[in-house]
C-alpha cells in the first residue's frame, strides 16, 4: 500500500468518533455497506480465518461454554464468548472499513489525475 496515507493523532480520532454520534451521520454509509455487504463479509471472514479466530481455539471455547453443567455459569460463559467474538468482529470490521475508505480515496484521487 502507499506510504502517503494520512496519519491521525489520538485527539483527531477522538473528535471523529464523537462526530459519529451526529443524527443521520450513517445514512450514506448504510447504503454503501448494504451494497457491499457480500464482499465485505468475505473480507471479514478471510481476516478472521487468517487470524485464527475460526480455528481450534474458537471451537474449544464454544464446546467448553456449551458443556458447562451449571445453567447460570453456562449462560455467563456463553455471554462472555459472544461478547468477545463480537468485539473481535467489530475491531476487524473497523480495520476493514478504514482500508475500504483508504481504497476509495485512492481510487478517487486516481480518477482526478
Amino acid at each position: 500500500m502507499a506510504d502517503d496515507r494520512p496519519t491521525y493523532t489520538s485527539e483527531e480520532v477522538d473528535r471523529a468518533v464523537d462526530a459519529l454520534g451526529t443524527p443521520d451521520r450513517f445514512a450514506h454509509a448504510q447504503e454503501i455497506v448494504t451494497h457491499a455487504a457480500p464482499g465485505l463479509q468475505r473480507v471479514l471472514n478471510a481476516a478472521l480465518d487468517e487470524g485464527g479466530y475460526f480455528g481450534d481455539a474458537s471451537a474449544s471455547a464454544i464446546r467448553k461454554a456449551a458443556s458447562e453443567e451449571d445453567p447460570e455459569r453456562r449462560q455467563l460463559a456463553l455471554r462472555q464468548l459472544v461478547t468477545e467474538e463480537t468485539r473481535i468482529g467489530m475491531l476487524i470490521g473497523v480495520a476493514v472499513g478504514l482500508e475500504l475508505a483508504h481504497e476509495l480515496m485512492h481510487q478517487s484521487s486516481e480518477k482526478e489525475s
